[in-house]
């Protein structure tokens, strides 16, 4: 009995289960990675105000665990209520803001009250998304292609997924051989720019230097 006092005067004091054969150390560390307990330890810290006093955290890790029993058991009406409140809550955030907004006669001011505002009004809305999302999930719809065909003809979309497949194959080396250099637009159109000799054959380039029909001169035209 006078543990129970105790415990109920400590609403800080964590109450730990010793299993067989386990150290305090092994125990408190066991505790530590419970969801529940993780998050009554935050709860604990942001509502001792609320009441005027601080929260029992062996009642919110009890209270806490029922909850996730519930949503494992496929009871979601907490998180529904939950939603709920979080969106009403946002939205009486953003009404205020927006009142706060209203007043301010600094610019700087009314965009700070102002987007604040505006935060609160998406998260409100985000969070509505959410509980419709809770309450009816939403169901991915699969639609298989129907091929339809009237007297002897033959659909093979197969067929035509290889023709553009290897369309689509040809065009990309073509635009690589543009790209790269290969074929450009001087070399298809203007023909009159001098093409460079290829020293393929140096004896055949060397007969023709030899036996390369010299100029005439013309008659008249030299300096006496």
């Amino acid at each position: 009995m006078a543990g129970n006092k105790k415990a109920a005067t400590a609403p800080n004091a964590l109450q730990v289960q010793l299993e067989k054969e386990q150290t305090q150390a092994e125990a408190v560390a066991r505790i530590a990675l419970l969801p529940s307990v993780n998050g009554a330890l935050v709860m604990q810290s942001y509502l001792g105000n609320v009441g005027g006093s601080e929260a029992d955290i062996n009642a919110l890790v009890a209270g806490l665990a029922d909850s996730c029993k519930d949503v494992k058991g496929g009871d979601l009406a907490t998180m529904e209520a939950m939603l709920i409140s979080q969106a009403t809550a946002l939205q009486a955030i953003f009404t205020s803001l927006a009142m706060r907004a209203k007043t301010q006669t600094q610019q700087r001011n009314l965009e700070a009250f102002l987007g604040l505002a505006l935060k609160a009004q998406a998260q409100s809305r985000a969070t509505i998304s959410a509980l419709v999302d809770l309450k009816y999930p939403r169901q991915a719809t699969f639609v298989k292609q129907a091929n339809i065909a009237n007297g002897p003809q033959q659909v093979n979309n197969g067929a035509i997924e290889q023709k553009d497949s290897h369309a689509r194959q040809l065009q990309t080396e073509q635009n690589k051989l543009l790209e790269g250099g290969y074929v450009t637009g001087t070399q298809r159109m203007d023909s009159r720019e001098a093409q460079t000799a290829e020293r393929s054959d140096p004896a055949v380039e060397a007969v023709g230097k030899v036996h390369r029909a010299k100029k005439s001169r013309r008659q008249g035209g030299g300096i006496g």
